[in-house]
């Protein structure tokens, strides 16, 4: 049973920097290899790929945030990281972390919310003018 746990949302002005928090609780992690990925969902649309970081630490990004964001991951503490940096407007949403025991790359990122097999409950980031 694989649980994901985030942290760090909140509110921020535009310009400014936000680092979200992933948890992860899985028995198994030092066995497999787990793909893990953050999304975002804005109000009245579709939950979209932002970052994704493969087993070996290979990361993905999508064109819009690329530059600006940095996914992560700390194997000993179990957590996945997104630093947020110059945020806009356009990355207010509801964030949600994922993971799956196959890497998936910018195949995730296109389509992961459909393919992935766990994920957090999300948590909301407003960012202001």
């Amino acid at each position: 049973q694989v649980q994901l746990v985030e942290s760090g949302g909140g509110s921020a002005q535009a310009e400014g920097s936000l680092r979200l928090s992933c948890v992860v609780s899985v028995p198994t992690y030092s066995k497999h290899k787990y793909c893990f990925g953050w999304f975002r969902q804005s109000p009245g649309k579709e939950r979209d790929g932002v970052a994704i970081i493969n087993s070996d630490g290979t990361t993905y990004y999508s064109d819009s945030v690329k530059g600006r964001f940095t996914i992560s991951k700390d194997n000993a503490k179990k957590i996945v990281y997104l630093q947020m940096n110059s945020l806009k407007p356009e990355d207010t949403g509801t964030y949600y972390c994922a993971a799956d025991a196959i890497d998936g790359g910018s195949w995730y990122l296109r389509r992961g919310s459909k393919d992935m097999n766990h994920w957090g409950k999300g948590i909301l980031v407003t960012i202001s003018s």
